[in-house]
């Protein structure tokens, strides 16, 4: 677990150095009072642990650009990946020049996953494939998230980006888009990997291969349920999944039942990892908020992940007590004035 007393934290990844994993997240002081404030004040915090529960809180990762730069205003969600010895991460930026609403990509380079050294020629934008920036449409460019990996099918890499399609109805237009590389620097788009139709938007996606199966993660609120879902399913805010026979897709449902989403939006942006303490996978998630509303923002320990004999993925613990586990090792150990895992140091 991971509450930090003078930030949020919300949206996550990692990337795993031997028996390090190295957590990063999106961080926002507490002291802007709103937490929908946050966005717009994101830079990138970076924990280090052994067994995903006690983290050891190191120096940022990243921020905002100087002032002018695309990225001038925030850094949000991304992934990092090892190309020799080098480590690449790949990050979302928005910038003051549109006052935060065109989302581009950028990447910075560490070889030691601490200190990071942004690209300044690099800077990805969204292919007119996709829907560009009309605020008449939606309130903002939808272009974010990259998860980039090794294509063991195609050679090369992989990314994985949160998008939208610019035709359709535009409650259902969101989907997960395909972009190839041979060097990790020119990206080719080759499409959405996902139907359109139930969602605004999919974020923070995540392909993982659990039970024989790959499945992409991905987590959307309920305001951004497409009415043709909400009729079918209703709508819950948290992390879903679709299936493929490919890391690279097409992705579909296996089911409209819920993994780890509810009506109260407890938590959210879950990333699915192996549990070094069991071998099985394990979810982390966004602690996002408690049963009486107040907003949290924190990083949950592990819960476990089984699949059903039809080869659903089910979370073991309701999200709502993943929550409630979070405040009461909280209260534990402030009762026993530990400074040490609940705090993140």
């Amino acid at each position: 677990m991971l509450l930090l007393d003078d930030h949020w934290t919300w949206d996550f990844w990692t990337a795993q150095d031997g028996e390090d994993t190295h957590l990063y997240f999106l961080k926002a002081p507490r002291s802007l009072g709103d937490p929908d404030l946050r966005h717009r004040n994101a830079r990138v915090g970076h924990a280090v642990s052994t067994d995903l529960r006690e983290w050891t809180v190191l120096e940022d990762a990243l921020g905002p650009g100087e002032l002018g730069a695309w990225d001038d205003l925030a850094t949000w969600t991304g992934s990092v990946v090892r190309d020799g010895d080098d480590w690449w991460m790949f990050y979302t930026g928005i910038g003051t020049d549109s006052d935060g609403l065109r989302q581009r990509i950028g990447r910075a380079r560490s070889a030691d996953l601490v200190s990071w050294t942004k690209d300044p020629e690099f800077v990805l934008d969204a292919p007119e494939m996709f829907e560009q920036l009309d605020t008449s449409v939606w309130p903002d460019l939808c272009w974010r998230d990259p998860c980039v990996f090794a294509d063991p099918e195609h050679g090369g890499w992989a990314m994985l980006v949160t998008a939208r399609m610019p035709d359709g109805p535009v409650d259902g237009r969101g989907v997960v888009a395909l972009l190839r590389s041979d060097d990790l620097r020119s990206w080719t788009p080759v499409g959405p990997v996902t139907p359109l139709g139930d969602w605004g938007h999919l974020e923070v996606p995540q392909v993982v291969e659990v039970g024989g199966r790959h499945r992409l993660v991905f987590c959307a609120y309920a305001d951004c349920t497409s009415t043709v879902r909400q009729e079918r399913v209703g709508a819950v805010t948290g992390t879903h999944y679709l299936v493929g026979d490919s890391p690279t897709g097409p992705f579909t449902p296996d089911s409209d039942g819920l993994f780890a989403a509810d009506e109260a939006g407890s938590i959210y942006a879950g990333k699915i990892l192996t549990d070094p303490l069991t071998g099985g996978p394990a979810l982390l998630a966004f602690l996002q908020f408690d049963s009486d509303g107040t907003f949290v923002g924190g990083l949950s320990d592990p819960v476990a992940v089984d699949v059903t004999s039809t080869g659903r993925m089910v979370l073991t613990r309701r999200p709502s007590d993943v929550v409630a586990d979070a405040r009461h090792r909280e209260a534990v150990l402030e009762g026993q004035g530990s400074p040490a895992p609940a705090k993140g140091r």
